[in-house]
């Protein structure tokens, strides 16, 4: 018979077995900090401020639609929360901002309580990606952003801010504040958690991501009105809210059959997919563009010597080096492994060695902080790579001969020692010894 601690979804009886230990010790710190915060400002405000009657009819009014809303759409979440392997956004924003604007600061931990202990029983359990201490700490973020915006709204609105002359002002001003508080928290600990990945996007969100949280405060926003003017409006925003699930899924599909879900970047179909256009647009017009074919050396001893989860993070750092030192319209891909493609648009092969002499320096100076499989903190440095170049039309007429020429420049760089630059028809323009 298998014992508790290996029973899937049972880690709880057995304290230590918690995935929460394996996280980063400053990520550990600082999110315990946020939690004990919480826990602090719902006992002062239980000790200080008063509970209106009203406000449990409010809260149960909520707590009915959060849920109801979560059952209907409770196998798009599901699918949703198992393809997202990056910060999850949920739509408890909609029933939490009304409670920052109706209900006292002990009734809106309730509700948060309430709304995560049903999504993690109910469309989270048994997904492998979140763990027990993901969805309390979501939680306590959604309830601090809440507290934020309660703030702000009684601030400008007074003691009922839906009532007052303000109640426009108000309602705008505490969802940027739950906006701001929730960005702040969120970054903060995706930062600690994995400071080698703290790109801004990565912190902060993509513009897509942030336009979906501030969709769901606007829906929020409109029903804390609705719940005081015309309460029987309120059923109307499960129309829009499972709309709006159903394109959040539409598009991570979208995304999973593109994109490479380790690093984000292009996966070899879509990147062929790009590269047969550009073939297309410079047949048409007479222009040239480049290829840089990019193979980390030696890639395997940084997954033996300090296992996959290292190797996996020096691929992302790789990865965010050649989004920042790339234009928006270049196509940037993995191939597998720790094979990467660049195809510069417009660029001649001259100009793509230049370029890729740059990457090979800045690969060369990258610092890594990464963790081995038990947790332990390493340092991935002196790293290099061998960067094939070839040209489009001067390499090939089609994308294939192209590659396979910016392919064979790689070998003859690993050939020549490795750590250099090896252009296909230009071959002695740049080489680095290795």
């Amino acid at each position: 018979m298998r014992s508790a601690e290996e029973l899937p979804g049972r880690q709880w009886v057995r304290p230590r077995n918690w995935e929460l230990w394996k996280r980063p010790r400053n990520w550990i710190t600082y999110t315990l900090s946020t939690e004990a915060l919480t826990v602090a400002l719902t006992i002062a405000a239980v000790a200080t401020v008063p509970v209106r009657a009203g406000e449990f009819l409010t809260l149960g009014v909520l707590a009915l639609l959060g849920i109801g809303q979560a059952e209907a759409s409770r196998k798009i979440e599901r699918l949703r929360r198992t393809l997202s392997v990056t910060p999850h956004i949920s739509m408890t924003s909609v029933w939490l901002l009304p409670a920052a604007l109706l209900l006292s600061p002990q009734l809106i931990v309730a509700l948060g309580v309430i709304l995560y202990l049903h999504l993690g029983i109910r469309s989270w359990s048994g997904i492998q990606h979140v763990a027990p201490h993901r969805t309390v700490t979501n939680a306590n973020t959604m309830i601090l952003s809440s507290f934020a915006g309660s703030l702000g709204a009684h601030l400008l609105g007074g003691a009922d801010p839906l009532s007052s002359p303000n109640v426009a002002s108000a309602v705008c001003l505490a969802a940027i504040l739950y906006f701001l508080m929730n960005s702040l928290i969120t970054g903060a600990g995706l930062y600690l958690a994995a400071p080698q990945r703290a790109s801004m996007e990565a912190l902060l969100g993509s513009w897509d991501d942030n336009l979906l949280e501030l969709s769901t405060l606007c829906l929020g926003g409109l029903l804390a009105v609705a719940l005081v003017n015309q309460p029987a409006l309120a059923l109307v925003i499960f129309v829009p809210i499972f709309v709006l699930q159903r394109s959040v899924l539409a598009k991570q599909l979208e995304e999973l059959a593109s994109k490479d879900q380790k690093t984000g970047l292009l996966n070899a179909v879509a990147w062929h997919d790009g590269g047969r256009h550009e073939v297309s647009r410079a047949g048409r017009t007479g222009g040239e563009f480049s290829v840089l074919m990019i193979d980390l050396d030696f890639f395997k001893k940084i997954n033996d010597t300090f296992g996959h989860m290292a190797g996996d993070d020096m691929l992302i750092a790789l990865a965010d080096l050649l989004k920042r030192e790339t234009r928006n319209h270049d196509l940037v891909g993995r191939f597998g492994g720790e094979e990467f493609v660049v195809l510069l648009a417009g660029s001649t092969e001259a100009d793509a060695l230049v370029a890729a002499e740059r990457i090979r320096d800045h690969i060369a100076e990258m610092i890594v902080p990464s963790r081995t499989n038990d947790g332990s903190p390493v340092v991935i440095a002196d790293r290099s790579a061998s960067i094939g170049v070839a040209a489009y039309p001067a390499s090939g007429q089609t994308l294939e001969e192209v590659l396979a020429a910016a392919d064979a420049a790689v070998y003859a760089a690993k050939r020549g020692g490795r750590n250099r630059v090896v252009g296909s028809r230009i071959p002695d323009l740049v080489a680095t010894p290795g």
